[in-house]
């Protein structure tokens, strides 16, 4: 895992992420650090006020987080926050979190 750290305990990897490639999304957060039993992945692509192909996929715990690998789909922006299974949100103070997604 590389050291491309965001605030709140987000760590992405690789960045710059490339469209159809895989980016791995790991998360140390406030959910993580506050017991929850399972962590969610709220992603979505577009602006960061009307978010498409939004989905929730579950993550997987490690020793040093949740972690998520997914494929980035478009080329533009990947917003995304997590949320338990108490549905409990972290969204960056609600900012959420973005990435660029380029095309190689």
């Amino acid at each position: 895992m590389s050291k491309n750290i965001y605030p709140g305990g987000v760590r992405i990897d690789p960045l710059p992420a490339t469209a159809g490639q895989e980016v791995c999304i790991l998360y140390s957060g406030l959910l993580a650090n506050s017991g929850a039993d399972q962590v969610y992945l709220h992603v979505g692509y577009g602006d960061a006020n009307r978010w498409q192909k939004v989905q929730d996929v579950e993550m997987d715990k490690t020793g040093y987080g949740w972690v998520k690998v997914l494929p980035a789909h478009d080329l533009g922006t990947m917003n995304f926050c997590f949320h338990d299974s108490a549905q409990n949100w972290d969204n960056n103070s609600g900012v959420n979190w973005t990435i660029q997604v380029h095309n190689g």
